[in-house]
């Protein structure tokens, strides 16, 4: 009798044990952590689908080190680089092998789309296949030489273009059709001179770009402002106009011309943004929601998007989601029109 009343208290606090342990989410699929209100409770990973030194870099170094230094997420920030095809290896894997990993996010801007819509090398998955949490911040692209280069505007060199298509060497830091080799034809486009024509070497990021215009490797780069700041400050590079509306009125940046005002209506806008992956969890998205809303009104994060001299302009998941339905109606466009569109 009083084994049997012993069993019946052992066998009453088993199902105790089990009934907290499920109440806390115990037992149940992790990857990409728990799906209970306890996320995040493990390390977070926000992937740069880039080499090192552009602005996918920056940006996540950027969104985890203010995040971080805020102590607005308690779990460890890492920040891995992941290039290839402007970022186009990166999201075959993260569609299809981390859709439910609600610990990896990873940043990303205008290619999403254009690497899905364009022509040449086009990526099967685009944004629709991730699960869109904020826009962060604004850039431009800018038309860099080095700083010992013959050309002192932008009419000067396309006109030389022009001339010759074939004769200077473009480069920037992501694949044919994709962002940087937009912003680089773009000018020559509107001026007249046949894209396809133009010669145009892509990279793994803005900073190997940079790395071939100073090693001569290249004639001309298309990348974004905020990347090119220091080799600017440094006195390495001349940049020849921004595809910005109007001129910055940051104090580095202030003399540098639009292509608009040298008479080129080249303006394209570089928003940069976070994404978590397509299937991810409500309580996921939700604290991540919570949390950006909260880091962008951070006296922390306005300093640091000042020092590297982006813009702010922040969307949450339901303005961001809506803008990139318009914004790829835009792309569709431009595409169409430089006859890259798939």
């Amino acid at each position: 009798m009083f084994k049997m009343k012993k069993l019946s208290v052992l066998m009453c606090a088993s199902a105790m044990v089990v009934g907290l342990a499920a109440c806390n989410g115990e037992g149940a699929s992790t990857k990409g952590g728990a799906k209970g209100s306890d996320y995040p409770n493990r390390a977070i990973t926000v992937v740069a689908p880039s080499g090192a030194g552009g602005g996918w870099d920056l940006t996540a170094r950027s969104f985890t080190k203010i995040l971080s230094e805020t102590k607005a997420v308690d779990e460890p920030l890492t920040v891995e680089n992941k290039p290839g095809g402007g970022g186009a290896v990166f999201m075959a894997q993260y569609a299809t092998q981390e859709a439910d990993n609600n610990d990896m996010l990873f940043v990303n801007s205008p290619p999403i789309i254009i690497n899905n819509l364009k022509k040449e090398g086009n990526s099967p998955y685009g944004y629709k296949n991730t699960t869109p949490l904020a826009q962060l911040t604004k850039d431009y692209g800018a038309i860099v030489v080095r700083a010992d280069s013959k050309f002192k505007d932008l009419k000067s060199l396309l006109d030389e273009v022009k001339k010759d298509p074939t004769k200077l060497t473009f480069a920037g830091g992501s694949a044919p059709g994709s962002m940087d080799h937009l912003i680089s034809i773009l000018p020559a486009y509107k001026y007249g001179v046949d894209p396809t024509k133009i010669k145009y070497v892509s990279y793994d990021g803005g900073g190997e770009a940079i790395t071939s215009l100073l090693g001569k490797n290249a004639d001309v780069i298309g990348t974004d402002v905020s990347s090119v700041r220091e080799f600017l400050k440094a006195g390495k590079i001349r940049v020849l106009a921004t595809t910005a509306p109007e001129r910055s009125k940051d104090n580095q940046l202030k003399d540098i011309p639009t292509a608009k005002e040298q008479g080129v209506d080249a303006e394209f806008l570089i928003w940069r943004g976070v994404f978590g992956p397509e299937k991810m969890s409500k309580d996921a998205k939700d604290y991540w929601e919570k949390t950006i809303g909260k880091l962008v009104e951070s006296d922390e994060w306005k300093k640091e998007v000042e020092t590297q001299g982006w813009e702010m302009e922040y969307k949450d998941a339901k303005e961001f989601t809506s803008f990139l339905k318009d914004q790829e109606e835009q792309v569709t466009q431009l595409l169409d029109a430089l006859g890259m569109k798939k």
